[in-house]
């Protein structure tokens, strides 16, 4: 499936990515484009919208659009409910959560985008490795007692 949103990546933008990826469409393909041109590539690719206003993967009642994804698929994992409320803080203003793990994602996606990277999907390449450690992070700090933590993959 196509999935499409607004070009020049930061903290949510890859996120739902790496979410999408890994617990929701294995095949995905992403295209970046002006905010202006979204509901026009959405219709002409068939692709689904998400991260830009007025659409159903995107911020409502003060929540952002990995929390919405997370959401409209049920994805019922506990490390990814803390990884989602690790992301609002670094994407979302005021923060609902006060994960101080927010701060640093916030740092770290800035810093993508002065590495002076040739696109988009670049930054994804090279950022989902964050997520990747953020997510095993958070399966570490939600697994129970003596219970391995599972694989962010579904493959």
């Amino acid at each position: 499936m196509k999935w499409v949103t607004r070009e020049k990546v930061k903290v949510d933008r890859v996120a739902c990515p790496w979410l999408i990826k890994k617990f929701v469409d294995p095949d995905a393909e992403f295209l970046f484009v002006p905010a202006d041109r979204v509901a026009e590539v959405a219709a002409r690719e068939g692709a689904i919208p998400f991260d830009v206003p007025g659409v159903e993967l995107g911020h409502h009642e003060g929540r952002c659009s990995f929390e919405a994804i997370v959401r409209k698929y049920g994805i019922d994992d506990p490390a990814v409910r803390l990884l989602a409320e690790i992301v609002h803080g670094a994407d979302v203003s005021p923060d609902l959560y006060g994960r101080p793990q927010a701060a640093g994602l916030k740092a770290i996606a800035e810093g993508f985008r002065h590495l002076g990277l040739a696109d988009d999907h670049e930054v994804l390449a090279k950022e989902f490795v964050v997520y990747d450690a953020l997510y095993a992070y958070c399966r570490a700090k939600t697994a129970g007692a003596g219970e391995p933590a599972r694989s962010a993959n579904r493959q």
